[in-house]
């Protein structure tokens, strides 16, 4: 059987769709690379906010009228199988703690799932990108957040599992290694171990690779800050930190069910910066939440100007079906949320282009991860720092470049 794989959302989705793939390929099955050339198609999907929803949704209806086979994994196939079969009643669904299973779907097995640790079977990677699962599920529940109910609870991956599916990545080319989960400062958690002592079981893997630690929840990082501080040491972790605030305001927070202070988010990040001048700092905000005042919002304006992180992540707050946040009171009005996020969105660009300006005249070692528009070629700094190159290069290469440009999203730079 011909199988077409296509894949949404995130980095966690992607390392499920590399394990699918790498099954199929071991398999009596072939893959391919357009849904035309297939009997079969395999779709991960999203549903993080609505609008996500509605385009799975739409691309469902397309795949139906394929008339091929179709198997829906990711999120939407735990949390939401009754929309799924609503459009496709014949669609054999497969859970993300199950994508181990994906060859008995194809093949028509009734199987009783079992879940496994995915780290105990092949994968595949298309380019030099790599993205690993540490761990599914999640030690809690945002009151907002449809994926702790699609991966379940936390159940962390042993170390020496992680570093083999590491270590083949790198003997197969792999540059860049996307360590993924749904909270990543979560891992060892549950097996008493903790994601600094991980990245330093991965620092001393041989070859020249660099990894990019995913998504940190405060509340979690917190719990072992000292030995995750010291896990980035090495120079193969980017000097790269995802950690989602979604809101300056405590009260806000609280409804969130986040676990954590604005004041303990500005601890981490201060700490952070103070062992990692370099740093790239990435947060995510969540606006328009049920009931968020103007003085709330205000809060979260007022965070943003004083930690000033390089990237901000701007979502309108979408009510997620088999949640908390969704029986709320207070719901803001359409029209406020858009404003909201207008404003926010401006203040976070000129944020950024300000913090990259001060990156003009140094000089980096990076990384070449893709091609560009217009024949350029797109680099990552040691700090995850995108980087633009007019020269040819090789994906792959790794350059000394000096930065003479700065926009709000990206680093120009010039072969040194």
């Amino acid at each position: 059987m011909k199988v077409y794989v296509e894949v949404y959302g995130c980095t966690a989705n992607k390392g499920d769709a590399s394990l699918i793939k790498g099954l199929i390929k071991e398999s009596d099955h072939k893959l391919v690379d357009n849904l035309e050339d297939a009997d079969a198609s395999v779709i991960l999907t999203c549903t993080v906010i609505d609008t996500t929803e509605q385009r799975m949704l739409s691309r469902l209806k397309k795949l139906k009228d394929s008339g091929k086979k179709v198997v829906v994994a990711g999120c939407m196939a735990s949390a939401q199988s009754d929309k799924i079969k609503s459009i496709i009643p014949e669609a054999n669904l497969l859970p993300p703690q199950y994508s181990h299973h994906i060859v008995d779907i194809l093949n028509g097995k009734k199987t009783q799932f079992i879940e496994k640790n995915k780290t105990a079977f092949p994968k595949h990677f298309d380019e030099i990108f790599a993205p690993i699962s540490i761990s599914e599920g999640c030690m809690f529940s945002c009151s907002y957040c449809i994926t702790s109910i699609a991966r379940g609870k936390l159940k962390s991956y042993p170390i020496s599992e992680i570093s083999r599916d590491v270590c083949i990545a790198v003997k197969n080319g792999c540059k860049e290694i996307q360590l993924t989960s749904q909270d990543t400062s979560s891992y060892g958690l549950d097996l008493n171990t903790d994601l600094g002592n991980l990245l330093r079981e991965i620092s001393i893997i041989k070859d020249n690779f660099r990894v990019r630690v995913g998504m940190m929840n405060p509340y979690t990082c917190l719990k072992n800050l000292d030995s995750i501080l010291d896990g980035f040491d090495d120079s193969k972790i980017y000097k790269f930190v995802h950690l989602p605030v979604q809101s300056g305001d405590d009260v806000i927070l609280e409804k969130m069910n986040r676990k954590y202070s604005v004041n303990e988010f500005i601890k981490i990040v201060e700490i952070f910066r103070d062992k990692y001048p370099n740093i790239t700092i990435s947060t995510d905000i969540i606006v328009g939440f049920p009931s968020e005042t103007d003085d709330q919002f205000q809060n979260t304006i007022d965070l943003l100007n004083t930690i000033k992180p390089d990237i901000t992540n701007i979502t309108r707050f979408s009510a997620r079906p088999f949640t908390k946040a969704k029986d709320l009171k207070g719901r803001i009005k359409t029209e406020i949320v858009k404003e909201r996020s207008r404003k926010l969105t401006e203040i976070c660009s000129n944020i950024s282009k300000e913090k990259n300006k001060k990156h003009i005249g140094k000089k980096y070692n990076i990384l070449i991860t893709e091609k560009g528009k217009d024949n350029t070629y797109v680099g990552r700094a040691g700090n995850y720092k995108p980087i633009v190159v007019e020269e040819k290069f090789d994906i792959g290469e790794f350059i000394p470049v000096e930065i003479n440009k700065a926009e709000s999203t990206y680093l120009v730079g010039s072969i040194i």
